[in-house]
């Protein structure tokens, strides 16, 4: 009788530890993923490999990383702006899988699969969000670049110059030389000037206007000035 009820006590034990580990499975998210990819998902989840993703803030959040392919491993957070490569994808063959992942910072990083499902498309994104803008960057630099190597190539005194450095139009020049300088006006008016010689009024958008005579700068007004 008692060898029978000293079973049923032990066999309760177990029970109760088997009901313990399914309710942490349950709410541990990592856990219950561990051990679950077939060698095809494996295969699947591999091609990510040598791809690059760049990071997104949504709402103050960002992804989190682990500093080693485990769950309990110290995380951080991938600052916003930044992208990584995905290295390697490590842990297969106990088919606990973690990508490795090496930032634009040379640091790396662990993420399970998980994770790139969840947050993909969110806080991670599989195209630079801010090429458009690198790009327009870019294209103001080199467009700059070759306004100044335009202007100090111009047989001008140095006087000219430097003021045209600054983007500041000289009397003398004519049409082309005013836009390389000080750039295209917002508004151009012709009018016919005193004596009857053709005008051209250019006008920028800080107000100041330019005026020409017979295709040369002839006067420069400022926002604040009164055409005389």
């Amino acid at each position: 009788m008692r060898t029978q009820l000293r079973k049923n006590v032990l066999r309760g034990v177990a029970l109760g530890l088997l009901t313990l580990v399914s309710v942490d499975l349950a709410f541990d998210p990592m856990a219950a993923a561990s051990h679950h990819y077939t060698e095809k998902q494996m295969a699947v989840l591999a091609e990510r490999v040598g791809k690059t993703y760049w990071v997104h803030e949504v709402n103050g959040r960002t992804p989190s990383f682990f500093a080693a392919p485990n769950a309990t491993a110290p995380s951080f957070r991938a600052p916003p702006g930044e992208s990584f490569e995905i290295i390697e994808l490590v842990g297969q063959k106990i088919k606990n899988p973690y990508y490795r992942v090496r930032f634009d910072s040379g640091k790396e990083g662990y993420f399970p699969p998980e994770v790139m499902l969840e947050e993909l498309n969110l806080t991670l994104l599989t195209a630079d969000p801010w090429a458009e803008e690198n790009s327009r960057v870019a294209e103001q630099a080199e467009s700059e670049k070759q306004r100044v190597d335009w202007i100090n190539a111009q047989p001008w005194p140095q006087a000219v110059k430097e003021a045209a450095l600054k983007g500041q139009a000289v009397p003398g020049m004519n049409f082309d030389e005013v836009k390389r300088v000080a750039g295209a006006p917002s508004r151009v008016t012709k009018v016919q000037g005193r004596g009857m010689t053709p005008e051209e009024h250019w006008v920028y958008p800080d107000g100041k206007q330019l005026l020409f005579h017979h295709g040369l700068l002839s006067q420069i007004i400022s926002k604040d000035a009164k055409k005389p």
